[in-house]
């Protein structure tokens, strides 16, 4: 029957042979998409398109672990360490956060124009800060994805390491000694995060940026030397909000922090962008909360994960609480956020 069945005649095409319509766009040139190139919505870029990932400068880098069994190290610190202070805490490296330690100092071998400044190697992730010291020949993505490959090597296996990697543009601006301090108390979040998971479903009030403010969730995220305010003004053209929306998304999308207010609807559109990637946000409000009252569920779940801080100035206490802030509240929030976003709390 398969002989038979290949030697059946195909059946005749009824419009062969005849000539097909002219395509009336032949020969026109294709007009350029003006979106093309634009980030589209729910996309996660990680990268910097408006950055040369060949030129001199310093990079914060994040690789996370992927499949490989062993962990990159283990953290042994005091049961008695407390909320917010300092503890005793050690990282201990396994074999292949050895290895990982290693192929850092030495990452020379990849270019002699690359540096490691500062690193931490933590159980399920490793930082570090990445110096360029000279034009590159390829970008970093390539050397990073090197480092890995080496690495995965010497280990005789591969998955050690997550699929791509996370960065943050070191500006000239930034503070060193405090990009330094956030990497090497790493082990100190960890140990807090392991020991008192209720510190982030906790109110306090605390002093920030001049203010007395009341808290809610995440105060680590104060601590995360990459913040950038969030304001969208009724002026921004297209263009201008793009470009927030594209800032944003590059923030959040490698571990930074976006903080707002969030009020304008384009404002609570890029939100919702960048908690569907997971993202951290420190969000300013005009609500006070009563004593063992607590945020709706939907801002109390991404407390507890670690997510979302709240903050709203106590000066407030004073005014009935409104979903619509006043004119007046919003551009003091909006000018919290962007004093938040400029400085680092050690």
């Amino acid at each position: 029957m398969g002989n038979q069945d290949q030697s059946k005649q195909k059946p005749e095409n009824p419009d062969h042979g005849k000539q097909k319509p002219e395509n009336p766009d032949h020969g026109k040139q294709k007009q350029r998409n003006p979106d093309h190139g634009k980030l589209k919505p729910g996309k996660q870029d990680q990268r910097a398109h408006w950055h040369d990932y060949k030129s001199p400068g310093r990079y914060m880098i994040t690789l996370l672990k992927g499949n490989s069994p062993e962990q990159f190290s283990t953290i042994d610190c005091e049961r008695q360490i407390k909320e917010w202070e300092r503890g005793v805490f050690s990282t201990n490296w396994t074999r292949t956060g050895k290895v990982i330690a290693d192929n850092l100092y030495n990452i020379r071998n990849l270019n002699p124009y690359l540096t490691t400044e500062q690193y931490v190697i933590m159980p399920d992730h490793v930082h570090f800060i990445l110096a360029v010291n000279h034009y590159l020949d390829d970008v970093l993505g390539n050397y990073i994805a090197r480092f890995k490959a080496a690495v995965n090597n010497i280990m005789g296996m591969t998955g050690i390491f997550d699929s791509g990697f996370n960065d943050q543009i070191v500006t000239p601006q930034r503070n060193l000694n405090d990009l330094y301090q956030y990497i090497r108390s790493n082990p100190y979040r960890y140990a807090v995060r392991r020991l008192h998971p209720e510190f982030f479903r906790k109110q306090r009030n605390i002093l920030i940026s001049g203010k007395e403010m009341q808290a809610y969730g995440n105060l680590f995220l104060l601590r995360n030397p990459f913040k950038i305010s969030l304001v969208v003004h009724r002026a921004d053209n297209d263009d201008v909000f793009n470009r927030k929306r594209e800032e944003c998304l590059y923030t959040a999308a490698n571990g930074g922090v976006v903080v707002s207010a969030f009020i304008s609807p384009r404002e609570k559109e890029i939100r919702r962008e960048v908690e569907a990637m997971n993202g951290k946000i420190i969000l300013i409000h005009n609500r006070i909360f009563k004593d063992r009252e607590k945020p709706e569920r939907h801002n109390f779940n991404l407390c507890t994960e670690g997510r979302l801080l709240l903050l709203c100035p106590m000066a407030y206490q004073s005014f009935p609480s409104s979903e619509h802030p006043s004119r007046r509240q919003c551009l003091e929030m909006n000018s919290v956020a962007e004093a938040l976003a400029s400085e680092t709390t050690a």
